[in-house]
């Protein structure tokens, strides 16, 4: 779906579907830096204090973000926001998961949200519910109605988490491929694969000895080449890879790569021309800058955007491409909002990078 862009900084007012009304700002960064054509606050005025961890999808007619918001992190009251983007807006924010037990009695927070649009089938919203990242379960709804309503939640076996942070692929005969991870015994990778949209689950493996390396969260390229990469959180200051071997349950030894990384989430995409997209933060010790690389060969990157740089926290980057080529980035700005940029792929100017540094 393509955007209107506008050459101005706007101040709008957005009409939400409910009928209220919030100041919308839109700015499109012009030639700054080439390709990147507009950066926006998905709600404003947001209805919870803390928001963060988001994730984008484009549906059968238009996009849609969600994310995790309450009082803070960790708090029972943190459940699933979500926003669809009508009209030339973003919709207002309405809660569509929470962490409410059966009982009416007992409630978690929510963590971690990922949407996807499988080719066939309703559209998909994972996310975990529990006390903390070392105790949670993964949770699945979907909607018939591209987001507009959602079905009962249903919890995934006991064994499996789903996609942990970052959206699945899908391949040719139907299956998600997720990435996904353990942190109730130190951080521990591995694969889970569901061959009729989460109905039944596999797991392969841890990918890492955790004794060694502290990595979670894989963000999956699968290359035209037909090979399939992870990069990889870590607590080493660095983004470490791993490539599939003979299938999907094995995994090379994860090695880093020349990109550092403060303990933060990734995420990236293969692009329709080839190249992978990257977005992450280009610190070893802090969530900012947040930074947009490209790649070739999933080895070797090259510095092509700074979305944000300032002080404080910006952080979690979810990223597509939707169908008409355009590429669109959500990350939490602050803990305090949810901010959505559009990129042109076509318009970006790579600059290589030396021993891992950013170029000047």
């Amino acid at each position: 779906m393509r955007v209107a862009l506008n050459p101005i900084v706007l101040v709008s007012l957005s009409i939400s579907a409910c009928g209220s009304s919030e100041p919308q700002i839109v700015q499109t960064p012009g030639d700054r830096q080439p390709g990147l054509l507009r950066s926006e606050f998905i709600s404003v005025r947001s209805p919870t204090h803390s928001n963060h961890a988001s994730t984008v999808v484009e549906t059968r007619d238009g996009l849609m973000a969600a994310w995790f918001g309450g009082p803070h992190e960790g708090h029972p009251e943190v459940a699933i926001w979500a926003s669809r983007y009508e009209g030339g807006r973003w919709t207002a924010a309405t809660q569509v998961a929470d962490g409410i037990q059966a009982d009416g009695k007992s409630r978690y927070p929510t963590w971690n949200p990922v949407l996807f649009q499988p080719r066939a089938g309703p559209l998909m919203l994972f996310y975990k519910v529990g006390p903390s990242p070392s105790g949670w379960w993964g949770m699945l709804q979907t909607s018939p109605d591209n987001g507009r309503s959602w079905s009962k939640p249903r919890r995934l076996p006991d064994t499996q988490v789903g996609p942990v942070r970052n959206k699945p692929v899908q391949w040719a005969d139907g299956s998600l491929l997720c990435g996904s991870s353990t942190e109730d015994s130190g951080w521990r990778i591995h694969m889970e694969r569901t061959p009729d949209l989460g109905l039944h689950w596999e797991r392969s493996p841890p990918i890492n000895d955790d004794k060694a390396l502290e990595l979670i969260q894989p963000t999956i390229l699968q290359w035209s080449s037909g090979k399939i990469q992870i990069l990889l959180r870590s607590k080493q200051g660095k983004i470490y890879e791993s490539w599939m071997d003979s299938d999907w349950k094995s995994w090379s030894v994860p090695k880093p790569v020349d990109l550092p990384n403060p303990n933060s989430a990734i995420d990236a995409v293969v692009l329709q021309d080839g190249r992978a997209l990257l977005v992450y933060n280009h610190s070893a010790r802090n969530r900012s800058p947040l930074n947009v690389a490209i790649s070739e060969d999933g080895r070797t990157w090259q510095a092509v955007l700074v979305l944000e740089n300032g002080r404080g926290e910006y952080s979690y980057p979810a990223v597509i491409q939707s169908r008409d080529g355009l590429v669109h980035i959500t990350y939490t700005w602050k803990r305090e909002r949810i901010k959505h940029v559009v990129v042109d792929p076509q318009r970006l100017r790579p600059r290589p990078m030396m021993n891992g540094r950013w170029p000047e």
